[in-house]
């Protein structure tokens, strides 16, 4: 996750000589649509997991099946046969250096050997092999997906009850209240059929089936467990009911798969649930007609994922189908010996989803997509991930990807945050009670201080079918992370004046190999700015749907970032689909000092040749108050004016044509231009949602098309106004922040 700069020219070196070899050897593994997947593990990387796991692009051939040789340094190679494009191993290995190469069976068109090593570093995460896995499902008696903790609420001890009565009765009461308040399902409900392109119309149905589903199936679940609990008969009849109405609705009508596919594997998984939760107490038949929606329901998934023999081994960017993996997994593991397809689903879905849980980043954690869809994410693998732990016996919350993905959040969202951190939804508050659940689940100091300083609980459901106590509960120190951090693999940097305090400054920076695919946006090189939890530089716009003309014409682009646009406007090309990823962004540096932060981000490919350059840098200053200094450097073939993009969530006060303030709620940054032919100016943006306040403005900077173009501008956290020096020794340029000193290369 972090690294300091040394290191990261280190990897810059290695790949410049991984890229050499590439060309001087065709190899197969590499393909070069930026949609397939990536070979893994590569670049001499120390690996956050043993053993690791292993992808490659499929062979032009399509062959059968693949021999994978895995070579320790001066040892024997371990040799296997996988007939996917991935491996994970099911024991890990010993540490120390190692190569790895594939070839199609029968073949000796072998890839060029990749490195990579196992360290003390490493933490050990080891899966089992199919036919294991299914005997200790099939031996665990049901409920599979309720821990030993639970128990009938007689039995609890006085502790307990003091600790989760409060939980019981909420639950109780969620209940009662929402067997007359929810609707009764019908398909009905939802006439329209589905559109291409998305209509608003189409878009609203779909929110609405996704809502009324998801209240439905949470419902049939709380009653479920509830029964099972208290055996108060009115949650089994309630239960029943619900159960009985999602059973109800066409596979082939509005809920479908084709039609919703979040719907139809919501059915599938809280039908399934039920089932066993309420083990002995259905009767036959009806036991039977869920099972058979189920069934169908599920067949229909595994049918989409499993075509071209897994088609997200080779195209894993996308967010539907890898959420819809993770639900088949944990519909499959509970339906084992109840459903005979059910061995043919998990043999598909368990192991590779355990091999890559996400496309989204590399096994250092991240999330591409933003922040929040990364509490999306959280939230529905805390549903998936504590029944399938309990059915398995494969605790998800110890794969090393995990708890990277709750520093990560650490790091974006921490404690006090009061919106999200780029890509859609970023302007939403986080809800605290998703990441206190998914960290609350873990074994580490990291996770506990996290959990402890987003202080309230977790969701009632949840939390009352948890291990008792939690997990996190056995931690005994709790430790604050770093101040700063680097997501090599989604191009993130968070800098903080102290992560630890509540009055901490908080910088973001993007530049982003994933572009503005997906739910990313044109941000490359981008900024945000909090201070003590307040905003004050933010991304402009709301997220309506995806796709919408809104988010197509001004939510997605640059000129609603903190980034560099120009001549009025223009910015980052963010249409195509491929093209989305290669008209990206990348980190070029990073270093972690006591005294300052340091990052650098080259986002040329995102603006598809318009510009020659667009490279940032951003110092954050500790020594100077956590002033954060921030230089642009910008060319073209033709003459441009250039904008450096402000957007606030409070009225900018301009002070002078080169310095302008931003103050709410307390807190205040100063923005000057250091640079004295760059000049401030407001610009109206189209109107933002209801009870909003955005204004915009930017520094603008005219160049002739012959000469680099240069920002320098300082944002004065605080507003301190410190002295600013801008001095010239021979060619070396040093900028001065109330004593602190930056050269500026």
């Amino acid at each position: 996750m972090k690294s300091h700069l040394r290191a990261l020219v280190q990897a810059l070196a290695l790949a410049s000589l991984c890229a050499l070899s590439l060309h001087a050897h065709a190899d197969w593994a590499q393909a070069t649509d930026p949609l397939i997947v990536q070979p893994s593990p590569a670049n001499s990387a120390i690996q956050a997991q043993n053993p690791p796991g292993f992808t490659w692009a499929r062979h032009p051939t399509g062959p059968a099946a693949y021999d994978i040789d895995i070579t320790p340094a001066g040892g024997a190679p371990i040799v296997a046969v996988v007939k996917r494009n991935w491996y994970l191993p099911t024991k890990a290995l010993p540490l120390g250096n190692y190569t790895w190469r594939v070839r199609p069976t029968g073949s000796s068109d072998w890839t060029i050997p990749r490195s990579f090593s196992l360290t003390t570093r490493s933490t050990v995460f080891e899966v089992p092999d199919n036919a294991t896995l299914r005997a200790r499902i099939a031996a665990k008696p049901r409920p599979r997906a309720l821990p030993a903790s639970f128990t009938l609420y007689s039995t609890w001890s006085a502790a307990r009850k003091t600790a989760l009565d409060p939980y019981v009765s909420r639950m109780t009461n969620e209940i009662k209240l929402q067997a007359s308040a929810l609707p009764v399902l019908s398909d009905t409900r939802w006439p329209i059929t589905i559109a291409t392109p998305l209509t608003a119309a189409m878009a609203s149905q779909q929110t609405d089936i996704r809502q009324r589903i998801n209240e439905a199936g949470r419902q049939l679940e709380a009653a479920s467990v509830m029964w099972r609990l208290k055996r108060d008969p009115t949650f089994l009849t309630e239960a029943l009911r619900k159960g009985d109405q999602l059973a109800s609705l066409d596979p082939k009508g509005p809920t479908s798969y084709v039609n919703q596919d979040q719907a139809t594997r919501q059915i599938s998984v809280s039908l399934i649930k039920a089932v066993d939760s309420l083990a002995g107490d259905l009767d036959s038949a009806r036991k039977a007609r869920w099972l058979e929606t189920v069934r169908v329901r599920t067949e229909e998934i595994y049918r989409n994922l499993a075509g071209d023999n897994g088609r997200l081994d080779q195209y894993p960017f996308d967010s539907h189908g890898n959420t819809s993996l993770v639900f088949l997994v944990l519909i499959s593991s509970l339906s084992l010996g109840d459903i005979p397809e059910a061995q043919k689903w998990f043999d598909f879905s368990f192991r590779a989803y355990a091999n890559a849980p996400s496309p989204w980043a590399g096994p250092e954690g991240g999330f591409a997509n933003g922040t929040a869809y990364a509490e999306y994410a959280a939230g529905y693998l805390v549903q998936l991930w504590d029944p399938l732990t309990q059915a398995t016996g494969v605790n998800f919350y110890a794969k090393p990807w995990a708890l990277g993905f709750l520093d990560f959040a650490t790091q974006f969202t921490p404690p006090g945050s009061k919106i999200h951190a780029f890509g859609d939804g970023s302007e939403t508050r986080p809800d605290t009670r998703v990441f206190h659940a998914f960290g609350s689940r873990m074994v580490s100091p990291r996770a506990a201080w996290y959990v402890s300083k987003l202080g309230g609980t977790e969701d009632t459901l949840s939390l009352l079918q948890a291990p008792y106590p939690m997990p996190v509960a056995d931690t005994k120190i709790l430790s604050p992370p770093s101040s700063s951090a680097y997501y090599p693999s989604i191009g993130w940097v968070s800098m903080h004046s102290d992560i630890g305090s509540t009055a901490r400054s908080s910088l973001y920076f993007k530049s982003s190999p994933y572009g503005s695919f997906n739910h990313s946006h044109g941000d490359q090189n981008g900024l945000l700015l909090s201070v003590a939890g307040q905003p004050l530089l933010v991304k402009a716009g709301w997220y309506d749907w995806y796709g919408s003309p809104y988010w197509t014409d001004w939510y997605h682009q640059t000129r609603s970032q903190n980034a560099i646009t120009f001549d009025g406007g223009k910015g980052q090309l963010v249409t195509g689909y491929r093209e989305q990823l290669q008209r990206n962004g990348k980190i070029t540096a990073f270093a972690a000092q006591p005294s300052y932060d340091h990052a650098e981000g080259d986002a040329t490919a995102a603006y598809g040749g318009q510009l020659t350059m667009a490279k940032r840098q951003v110092w954050h200053l500790r020594n100077a108050g956590n002033a954060i200094l921030v230089r642009d450097r910008l060319s073209a073939t033709v003459p441009h004016t250039y904008e450096f993009n402000l957007h606030a969530p409070v009225a900018m006060t301009v002070e002078s044509p080169s310095a302008v303030k931003i103050a709410i709620n307390g807190q205040s940054v100063c923005v000057r231009s250091l640079n004295a032919n760059a000049s401030f100016a407001k610009w109206i943006g189209p109107s933002p949602k209801a009870n909003v306040v955005e204004d915009h403005g930017a520094f603008y900077l005219p160049n002739d098309g012959k000469s680099v173009a240069e920002f320098l501008v300082l944002l004065d956290v605080g507003c301190k106004r410190p002295a600013v020096q801008v001095a010239t020794s021979g060619t070396v340029r040093t900028v001065t922040v109330a004593g602190q000193s930056v050269t500026l290369n």
